[in-house]
Order: C-alpha cells, then sequence, then structure tokens
C-alpha cells in the first residue's frame, strides 16, 4: 500500500501569478514543516500540474481521518503564522477534500501523477466503488510507466477556520482517482483511454474532470524527525 495512512486531505489550487515564487518557498520551508509536524500527519506532497488546471495539487498521508479534525490540526489553522497570513489572500479556487483511502494499490508512489475528479450519483456509488476496486485498479500498476492508483471519498466536512477566511471559503472533493508512474506519457495515455467522460457516465459518475501533474516536493514526518 504506496500510501501510508488510512485517511488523505486532497487540495487543488491557484495562486496570483505574481505569488508562485514565493509561495512555493513558503510552501516548503514553512508550510509543509509546520503541517508535518502535527501528530498523524505521515507525508506531504506538493505537485504542479503539467496539463490541466488547477496548478497545484497536494495530497497529505495521515494515520486516520480523525487526524484531520483534531484539535491539534485545528488550532494550527485557526493560528497562522505571520508568513502564512500574508500568503492565504494569494490563493484561488481552493478545493480541499478530507477523504478516506479505500483503495491503495501498487508498490510505489510515482513522480507524475494523473489526477481524475468525480461524484457519482447515488444509486451508483457501492456499483462504481466495486467496479474500480475489485476490476478496473489493481492491474494498472503493474503496467510500463505507472506505479499505483489510489481512490479517495470524501468523508468529513472541513470546518471554517482562521486560514479559511483569510482566502475564502474551500470547495470541497467529492471522489478523486490518483494514478502515478514513473513515466509522463504513460500517463497521458491513460487520460486519454480513460478520461473519457462518456465512460465515466455509463457507470454513474459526473463533474467528471482530469489534470496531470509531477511531483515539486515532498516531506514525511519521519523526514522531518531525522532533522531535528
Amino acid at each position: 500500500m504506496p500510501l501510508l495512512g488510512q485517511a488523505a486531505m486532497l487540495l487543488g489550487f491557484d495562486i496570483d501569478a505574481e505569488a508562485i515564487t514565493e509561495h512555493d518557498h513558503w510552501h516548503t520551508y514553512e508550510h509543509l514543516p509546520e503541517r508535518l509536524s502535527i501528530p498523524g500527519f505521515l507525508r506531504g506532497t506538493r505537485w504542479v500540474a503539467t496539463h490541466g488546471a488547477p496548478r497545484y495539487m497536494v495530497l497529505y498521508e495521515v494515520d486516520r481521518l480523525e487526524t484531520l479534525t483534531s484539535a491539534a490540526y485545528l488550532e494550527r489553522l485557526d493560528h497562522p503564522s505571520p508568513w502564512t497570513r500574508s500568503m492565504m489572500p494569494h490563493y484561488r479556487g481552493m478545493t480541499r477534500g478530507l477523504c478516506r483511502v479505500v483503495c491503495s494499490t501498487g508498490l510505489a508512489v510515482g513522480a507524475h501523477g494523473l489526477l481524475v475528479r468525480f461524484q457519482p450519483a447515488g444509486d451508483a456509488q457501492a456499483r462504481l466503488e466495486r467496479l474500480l476496486v475489485d476490476e478496473i485498479l489493481p492491474p494498472l500498476p503493474q503496467r510500463p510507466g505507472l506505479g499505483s492508483t489510489h481512490l479517495l471519498q470524501s468523508a468529513a466536512a472541513p470546518v471554517m477556520t482562521s486560514e479559511q477566511r483569510i482566502r475564502g471559503a474551500d470547495a470541497g472533493v467529492d471522489w478523486a482517482l490518483l494514478v502515478t508512474g514513473y513515466e509522463a506519457e504513460a500517463l497521458a495515455l491513460l487520460e486519454r483511454a480513460a478520461g473519457a467522460r462518456a465512460a465515466w457516465e455509463r457507470h454513474g459518475a459526473s463533474g467528471v474532470a482530469s489534470a496531470r501533474y509531477q511531483a515539486a516536493c515532498s516531506l514525511s514526518a519521519q523526514d522531518l524527525q531525522a532533522r531535528e
């Protein structure tokens, strides 16, 4: 199981063009270490879009769903640092999902990723989950160029915090499929084959949107502890 925990937080957003350089420096040297110091946060990875939008995807792997509603996490969100306060107004179109990891297959998380977001119809959820978990996802990591597949489902609603008040209310995430690999072209081929909205809609999914990403920075709690 390549993902490190039973739950994950998935974020997608854009940043004002003039703030991108500072954002990436802040996110690498302050924000990721701050988040990974919270009990239960296991690894955080910032991805940058190579095809599609939004520009950024951030995935936090956590030990369990309760980590994302814990007092320690909410305390950080309600007491942002001065640098964080200065960065929040530059965020645009934030989506944030507190998700359970339904399925995580493969050997390793690759440096290239394909993210597909969608909403299942109420009467199709169980059928669509079985199709993905039992049939479609398990063989994908064996394809040349691919490494892992991860199905995430929204399982908790984020509460309003000081950080969110500064940047504006976040939109939610329903279901998300992340496929990673070691060859960008393998993800591009998969997107062309599996990204057709008509195919998803036949299985009861709507609002299908896909984008391809490359990992830009990753930090684990173990890495952080080794520095101390």
